[in-house]
């Protein structure tokens, strides 16, 4: 499994990520751990988590993933060979349990860490990640921007916390996710004048109905040093292809919960269809082209990827060493030009 550089920290991440959300809601610690062992084997060393999860996000489960895990290293005796990145939830109604309303204050980030690390079993976070911002803007698939001059946070005081946290050892760094280009550039800028460390990295969406990171943050990317960790490389399992002509799956995610519906509708199903032909036409399945277009974009430092079978784990890890050949990503391109981010 190759590796790439974390921003400019000394840490090489695979360029496959194992993802965790379903942990604790559709796979059961046992899994988790299955899941675990085989993609260390397989030459994963880094594994994502958030504190919110498992998704859907319910008070009864909450931090039971980042358990999963903490259960894991415990079981292993093996928390040198993962670098390890989770996340503290940025301001939402509907997560009042967290802290009776979670915030990206110092006090909230303080005992969020600490939550985490006992989750965990372990003494340090590798990448503490901002999982949304504490101001309005567009993330989630909002659309058609409001400004609204609201801030439960200042960003200078959730930095300086992070800041803290490094100089403490608790986290090695921070990053960033579903985050805009200004709030990239802003954050960097505020790291600078204060002479704290950047983010080393931003966590959004990125996959072939939607395309949006292309726009703006692709060149902060680059231009930064805060590659992407793209997250839902599958459209949510669209992409598998196993939606298409309304089929729904037995234990599925969008099977079971009504709450995921951005990758839905008559658009993001035509274009899944005509990818799912290329893919055919290439002799590799729907998810594993998905998957290798979104591994190899030069801008991406890793690729989040998530199952709740092995037989999933297992092909999405192996989307690893396929490589896209020019004549498929132009049958990419053409699908792109006709029906443009379908999925925002």
């Amino acid at each position: 499994m190759q590796t790439r550089q974390l921003g400019n920290s000394q840490l090489q991440v695979s360029k496959i990520c194992l993802g965790t959300m379903t942990w604790g809601e559709q796979n059961s610690e046992a899994e988790a751990h299955e899941q675990m062992d085989y993609a260390l084997a397989s030459g994963v060393n880094f594994i994502d988590v958030a504190e919110m999860y498992p998704v859907p996000p319910k008070p009864e489960t909450q931090g039971r993933t980042e358990e999963y895990i903490g259960s894991w290293f415990a079981a292993r005796n093996n928390r040198e060979q993962i670098i390890l990145a989770t996340k503290i939830a940025g301001p939402a109604d509907w997560l009042k349990y967290i802290r009776g309303g979670p915030k990206l204050t110092r006090e909230h980030i303080f005992e969020a860490v600490e939550g985490s690390l006992k989750r965990l079993q372990t003494d340090y976070i590798d990448l503490y990640q901002i999982h949304w911002p504490a101001r309005p803007t567009n993330y989630f698939g909002q659309l058609g921007y409001q400004h609204i001059e609201q801030e439960s946070a200042a960003l200078e005081e959730t930095l300086a916390a992070m800041n803290e946290l490094i100089q403490q050892g608790k986290i090695r760094h921070y990053g960033l996710s579903n985050e805009t280009p200004w709030g990239a550039m802003k954050a960097a800028q505020i790291a600078d004048q204060n002479g704290w460390p950047r983010p080393l990295s931003i966590q959004n969406p990125y996959n072939l109905l939607n395309r949006t990171y292309e726009i703006g943050l692709a060149e902060v990317s680059h231009r930064e040093n805060m590659g992407l960790l793209a997250y839902s490389p599958l459209a949510f399992g669209v992409l598998s292809g196993k939606y298409l002509h309304g089929q729904k799956p037995a234990n599925a995610r969008l099977t079971l919960f009504d709450r995921f519906t951005r990758y839905l509708g008559e658009n993001p199903e035509l274009a899944t269809q005509r990818y799912a032909d290329i893919a055919a036409q290439a002799g590799m399945s729907c998810a594993t082209l998905a998957q290798a277009f979104v591994t190899q974009q030069s801008f991406v430092t890793s690729n989040i990827i998530g199952a709740t079978s092995m037989e999933q784990l297992k092909e999405n890890i192996a989307s690893a060493e396929v490589i896209l050949s020019e004549e498929i990503l132009q049958a990419i391109e053409n699908v792109h030009r006709d029906i443009c981010n379908p999925c925002p």
